[in-house]
């Protein structure tokens, strides 16, 4: 299992302490330090939509010209977007086998996922 996301994150760190706290294994995928590939957005594409991955409410969306942002149209945009400035992407994603199994954290989901 991996969780994605960058260190700093309150979402992202919350996340790493409930898993921790319940004894789940993951690997932690830092973007910041490790980026993210075209092939592992196009998985998650196909999966979700580039609207649920690309987060319009961070700073790094708020940051950014219009114009960017008016350019975010379809997935291949969303992909160039996330691979250039990885803090624009939803974060924590918890993946399984390329899986996602949950987008963004919240106790009752992963409690949930977890009393499986």
């Amino acid at each position: 299992m991996k969780l994605y996301g960058i260190p700093n994150c309150n979402t992202v760190k919350k996340a790493r302490t409930w898993l921790d706290e319940h004894g789940i294994a993951y690997e932690f995928h830092d973007f910041k330090k490790l980026g993210i590939d075209e092939t592992t957005l196009k998985n998650w594409l196909s999966q979700t939509n580039w609207e649920k991955l690309v987060n319009r409410a961070g700073m790094t969306w708020r940051g950014l010209s219009d114009t960017e942002k008016a350019a975010v149209v379809d997935n291949d945009a969303a992909i160039k977007l996330m691979i250039d400035k990885t803090s624009v992407i939803k974060r924590p994603i918890l993946v399984k086998d390329e899986k996602i199994l949950n987008l963004r954290f919240d106790e009752d989901s992963y409690r949930k996922l977890f009393a499986k």
